[in-house]
């Protein structure tokens, strides 16, 4: 079985955001950095929705785990374009 990649922009159609480049930016600006004691998934601005669906993408390190990965990554990091 061949392993799923997705992209970035399709994580934030799978959470409802814009998913457009510059949308993606803007929401990495506003809530950038995230604090390293909070869980992606814990963070406030996420819905209960999104929130979940953080959560289970990552405890079943599902084929979208990758990219929920990135979008942590990138919201812990003080440099955003």
């Amino acid at each position: 079985m061949d392993p799923f990649f997705h992209r970035f922009s399709e994580l934030f159609k799978q959470l409802g955001l814009p998913s457009d480049i510059e949308s993606i930016k803007i929401f990495l600006r506003v809530h950038s950095p995230l604090a390293s004691e909070v869980a992606l998934e814990n963070a406030l601005f996420w819905s209960p929705a999104q929130s979940a669906l953080l959560r289970d993408e990552l405890m079943r390190d599902a084929d979208w785990a990758e990219v929920v990965d990135q979008l942590n990554a990138a919201l812990r990091s003080t440099k955003q374009d």
